[in-house]
């Protein structure tokens, strides 16, 4: 069975939306740790770059791994 555009848009949004609240709540339990205290708007734009650098690393795989095969 494969899976529809629509489906396929609603799991990546559902797979990045996830990894962005669970990456915001590891930094604010972490952070402390090694002695770092950002503010929680701090940590939210901290978890977006990572996030979107995220998005292009997997995209870039993607790409490189459908001209591979």
């Amino acid at each position: 069975m494969t899976q529809s555009r629509r489906m396929s848009l609603i799991e990546a949004i559902s797979n990045v939306a996830l990894g962005y609240g669970l990456a915001v709540a590891t930094q604010i339990v972490v952070f402390p740790w090694f002695g770092l205290h950002p503010s929680l708007g701090e940590n939210l734009t901290i978890g977006a770059l990572f996030t979107g650098i995220s998005l292009l690393r997997s995209y870039a795989l993607r790409r490189l791994f459908e001209r591979w095969w």
